[in-house]
């Protein structure tokens, strides 16, 4: 007779099987895993942790542990979800996937928006809209805009507007350093943006998890990781009011820095960087 998996005995079996696999958080991926299979919350997993898997469960889970073991596939990828600022977001390999960091972004232009009647927002780069729908979420009053280069992109963005069952946000296709977005009569208050910032160089030094799964179009623009920061400095005097904001996320060392040189050089006023919930700078604000 064929062995009965109960919950506790799979959390207690992939725990070692990852950490042989040198996973990094070994019972947070299984409780993710699980969390999809069943669909259900962490709490829930442990309330049902006597309730066994049936046959069919047992397979999906085997090629979802051998995904991720074998090929180091993000666990996003695998179960075709993330969550983000507390929402669950559709991905796949087409985007990029949200991470913690970036929520910062959220905190940023709500603090920014408090005092605006009804915000016009542009988020450029959106990827899966992540970024755009929470803030669309997170501040009703907003009019929020995601462009993108990526027609795939986009696609899951508009999947994932779908879900949220937003009236305040559009998206549109845009190649930012060619064209001007459309803007607003009165130009837009907040423009916030994740742009591909790895360098060329810094690229071979990823994560295997990042650079052999997630769009390298998201992450470098194939040069000094500053191709993007230098337009967007050219283009908020066009397209943002005076008086407001930029909140741009950064890359780790020097980058920051770098980037802070650019809009300094720009002429842009109130400069901060910002660090996110590891102590590091990853957030840049700019006011026009």
């Amino acid at each position: 007779m064929s062995k009965v998996w109960r919950i506790i005995d799979i959390i207690k079996w992939a725990e070692e099987y990852f950490s042989q696999s040198l996973i990094a958080n070994p019972k947070l991926e299984i409780e993710w895993l699980l969390r999809s299979l069943l669909k259900c919350n962490k709490l829930d997993i442990y309330l049902r942790f006597e309730e066994p898997l049936n046959t069919k469960q047992l397979a999906v889970l085997k090629e979802w542990i051998n995904r991720r073991t074998k090929n180091n596939e993000p666990l996003q990828y695998i179960t075709g979800f993330c969550e983000f600022y507390g929402r669950r977001y559709i991905v796949n390999p087409k985007v990029l996937i949200p991470r913690q960091e970036t929520e910062r972004i959220i905190d940023l232009a709500i603090e920014k928006s408090n005092l605006i009647e009804n915000p016009y927002i542009i988020d450029i780069g959106t990827g899966s809209g992540c970024v755009a729908l929470a803030c669309a979420s997170e501040i009703p009053n907003s009019k929020v805009f995601g462009i993108d280069i990526s027609s795939d992109a986009l696609q899951i963005a508009e999947q994932n507007k779908s879900r949220l069952r937003l009236e305040n946000i559009y998206f549109g296709m845009v190649d930012i350093l060619v064209d001007i977005p459309d803007t607003p009569s009165k130009k837009y208050d907040l423009l916030a943006s994740n742009p591909p910032y790895v360098s060329k160089n810094d690229m071979k030094n990823l994560p295997k998890e990042i650079k052999n799964f997630e769009p390298h179009i998201a992450l470098t623009d194939f040069k000094d990781g500053l191709i993007f920061y230098h337009r967007l400095a050219e283009l908020g005097r066009k397209i943002v009011k005076v008086n407001g904001w930029m909140i741009l996320e950064v890359g780790l060392g020097n980058h920051p820095n770098e980037v802070l040189s650019i809009f300094k050089y720009s002429n842009y006023r109130n400069l901060r960087l910002i660090k996110d919930f590891n102590g590091d700078n990853r957030v840049l604000i700019a006011q026009v």
